[in-house]
């Protein structure tokens, strides 16, 4: 992709802070919705997890060669475009481009279910960047130990927030399709309507 097409920072001037995927996303959007990059109708927040919070991603750089990173989340933006060809993923975690083809990315990071235990399939939840922008809250407090110390340094900007919550990042990793915003998707459905069509 090239610099002019890009709606985004390139990757090391992103606002980014490890393990608070969710946020860093948020920004991304912020971006594209401040400086009007593209439409955010293009743009989709997807969530990955399942029920049991176990899910392998490779092409991560907190991975060892082509061993897969397990997250309990990941959080992903992508870019529709008007061929399946031309649709894009954006990742500040991953090694791949940045961004990274869909279809590329759906082939190193997120690969297939079919050979992986039950326990590990991936859901997707699927929202639309005006959807995330409006209504995401996060007061961080899943990076908290119970004794108060952060498992991980947060953003030192000021937590995310709504007039209606001041945290629902639970209703977004849900994979209930009757909980939050957006649509669950199996990742098998996912691929079938984002990459193979």
């Amino acid at each position: 992709m090239e610099p002019e097409d890009r709606i985004t920072p390139s990757r090391e001037n992103c606002v980014y802070t490890s393990c608070y995927c969710e946020e860093n996303v948020w920004k991304l959007c912020e971006f594209v919705r401040t400086e009007r990059t593209a439409p955010l109708e293009h743009l989709f927040v997807v969530f990955i997890s399942n029920e049991n919070r176990t899910v392998p991603l490779w092409k991560q750089k907190s991975g060892r060669g082509d061993q897969p990173v397990i997250w309990d989340y990941h959080v992903i933006l992508l870019q529709l475009g008007p061929q399946v060809s031309s649709s894009v993923v954006y990742d500040l975690d991953s090694e791949l481009e940045f961004p990274c083809s869909l279809k590329l990315y759906a082939a190193e990071a997120l690969r297939s279910d079919t050979h992986i235990r039950a326990q590990y399939h991936r859901k997707l939840r699927v929202v639309p960047a005006d959807s995330f922008l409006l209504n995401f809250a996060s007061d961080r407090s899943h990076m908290k130990n119970s004794d108060g110390s952060w498992k991980m340094p947060p953003p030192a900007y000021p937590p995310i927030h709504t007039a209606e919550s001041q945290m629902n990042l639970d209703d977004f990793i849900s994979v209930s399709p009757a909980v939050g915003w957006g649509e669950v998707f199996s990742l098998d459905r996912f691929l079938q309507t984002h990459v193979r069509h």
